[in-house]
């Protein structure tokens, strides 16, 4: 039996959590004697991977539309030098015509493209009629939540559509989560990008939590990450006379020791995909306060048994569930006591083996 070879293509393997999944498949497919190639557009490594690597991202000679045709003719020769069985495609894909290209004239093996959004616009062509065409030839379309697959079978009608959620390195988060945390106050934790489409509402969370009876406990407002937005996000905190009880931490390369020690994490974001920010703080053994939107937490949080799943986009029930989660004892530890157990079908083995079998490798 032939050794099997398999492509994965993202953006990068740094920051964001498409590009972290295709890190983690790197690794687990390698483990199992896969011969694996990862090819990234952008020059940005900082995740662990395993295989070899294409860097598109290092060519830059020619300016925007000579690089980008050099990039196409690179990657089109290695695919047809390596004839690979498989390609995973992780990037976001709103170029109809440079899909159109990739799709017709360069992926020359199975491919699947994957969606890691509700906001399926930032993968399909906004043609429905080009949409539904675009990945005609795919192997199949693997989305990361039951209800981006329904929508894609909806509103696309590709009937080859199957949901494997995101791997998680439960033993390895569980093992950063140990490492010293210098803070000495009680806090609830949020995380992620400070970017001007706001879909975090970070914004919202800081006037909801101040209106809560979080501050008066002395709870405070933990917020991890960084972005353009920061700067506001402190001046607002500031003019709601908040600013000891807000506390921005920017980037942590190590969030896990912060959410090990929160009381219970929070997600206000508009849309998702599948959450790694939900998934991570369950494994760290707390308690998530987060919206019902589209799409993830109703696929992550059993309402009041690991955390609170609060009705979309309403914040005044949003200020009850904070106020439910510090009051209600009896509440509160029993979904601590759920918290990890409700994530060890994410584990990286059970999630690669279900990648394993879609593939048809034994």
């Amino acid at each position: 039996m032939h050794q099997k070879k398999i492509c994965l293509i993202g953006n990068n393997l740094s920051n964001g959590g498409a590009d972290k999944i295709h890190a983690i498949l790197s690794n687990y497919f390698f483990s199992q004697g896969i011969e694996v190639h990862n090819v990234i557009l952008i020059d940005c490594v900082t995740y662990q991977f395993s295989g070899d690597l294409l860097n598109l991202g290092t060519i830059k000679n020619g300016g925007l539309i000579l690089s980008n045709f050099n990039k196409f003719l690179k990657l089109r020769r290695f695919l047809k030098a390596n004839k690979f069985d498989f390609i995973i495609d992780f990037r976001m894909r709103n170029n109809q015509i440079k899909e159109f290209i990739l799709s017709k004239f360069v992926f020359n093996s199975p491919f699947i493209p994957t969606i890691h959004s509700y906001k399926t616009e930032w993968y399909f062509p906004k043609n429905l009629f080009l949409a539904s065409k675009i990945f005609s030839k795919a192997y199949g379309i693997v989305t990361v939540s039951k209800e981006i697959e329904l929508k894609v079978n909806q509103m696309y009608k590709y009937i080859n559509v199957k949901t494997i959620y995101n791997p998680l390195e439960i033993e390895k988060i569980e093992q950063l989560s140990l490492e010293k945390n210098e803070l000495d106050f009680q806090y609830i934790i949020a995380v992620g990008r400070m970017v001007f489409d706001n879909n975090k509402q970070f914004d919202k969370l800081i006037q909801a939590y101040s209106k809560s009876k979080l501050p008066s406990k002395n709870i405070k407002l933990l917020l991890l990450g960084n972005g353009p937005q920061r700067e506001s996000l402190e001046q607002l905190a500031l003019a709601k006379k908040q600013q000891d009880n807000v506390v921005f931490l920017g980037f942590q390369n190590n969030p896990f020791k912060y959410y090990k020690n929160a009381k219970f994490s929070v997600l206000t974001s508009k849309n998702e995909g599948l959450p790694n920010t939900i998934t991570e703080a369950l494994a760290c053994g707390i308690p998530v306060v987060s919206f019902d939107c589209k799409s993830g937490p109703s696929e992550l949080i059993e309402d009041r048994k690991n955390g609170i799943l609060v009705e979309n986009q309403n914040f005044d029930k949003l200020i009850l569930a904070f106020n439910e989660m510090i009051e209600n004892n009896e509440l509160y530890d029993f979904c601590k006591s759920n918290a990890k157990e409700s994530v060890n079908r994410f584990s990286v083995d059970k999630i690669g083996k279900q990648w394993l079998d879609y593939l048809n490798i034994n």
